[in-house]
């Protein structure tokens, strides 16, 4: 299909086939394809709604108006102009929307994922709220949220400065999020620890439990290590 110039917004029931394409285990690329969409269309769709995993056609469009609603006039929102390293606006906004899919894929929130996009991709490491909600056209309570569970993570911080808040990306980010990694290894370790003991290692099951509790206490070993070793190279 020839992919469409000056294509219009997704109708519902282009949102319709995104959902049954996603639920039947098709790729961006397959979808665009089949809609004469561009992949970043897509994949800006689904990571705007919800994920691969919680995409839902209805919500979508809803969502979808409820932004159109909220903005102060005909105007379109202008790109971001281009960064300091000469970067084209466009090739960065595509790599946005796949950094964003990724950290989907691997069980950040949608909207967390694309507020801590913003803030990895930005050149100061931070944006205020205001910014975030004219690049993201959300809501400011959805930027809060996104933040507050940035900030329980360790991942992001907030700043009051010049009478506006500041939301910025913590510089050891990478490292903040494995030792994220190394609390659920722990989590894990611990709790098939616990049913081990209280189903008896004699059986099936309980020999199971001792297997995966440490495979999991190796995993967190190895893993603190790791991140120890590449902090204090990097920092």
């Amino acid at each position: 299909m020839t992919l469409r110039v000056n294509a219009p917004r997704l109708s519902f029931e282009e949102r319709r086939s995104i959902g049954a394409a996603l639920s039947a285990g098709r790729s961006f690329a397959e979808i665009a394809r089949d809609l004469g969409r561009s992949r970043s269309t897509i994949s800006r769709e689904v990571a705007r709604n919800g994920g691969v995993g919680r995409y839902q056609a209805g919500r979508a469009q809803q969502a979808t108006t409820w932004r159109a609603r909220r903005k102060p006039g005909p105007h379109p929102v202008e790109p971001p102009p281009p960064t300091a390293g000469g970067a084209d606006p466009q090739a960065v906004g595509d790599f946005e929307d796949r950094f964003t899919a990724m950290m989907i894929r691997t069980g950040v929130p949608a909207m967390m994922a694309r507020v801590l996009v913003c803030l990895f991709t930005s050149d100061a490491g931070e944006l205020t709220a205001g910014e975030l909600v004219t690049r993201l056209q959300v809501s400011p309570a959805s930027i809060s949220k996104a933040v507050r569970w940035l900030e329980q993570r360790g991942l992001a911080r907030r700043e009051r400065r010049d009478r506006r808040e500041h939301y910025a990306m913590n510089d050891d980010v990478w490292y903040r999020a494995w030792q994220a990694s190394v609390r659920s290894m722990t989590d894990w370790a611990e709790y098939t620890r616990e049913g081990a003991a209280l189903l008896g290692t004699a059986s099936p099951a309980g020999a199971r439990m001792q297997t995966t509790s440490r495979f999991f206490q190796l995993l967190r070993h190895d893993m603190l290590q790791a991140a120890e070793h590449w902090r204090r190279s990097l920092g």
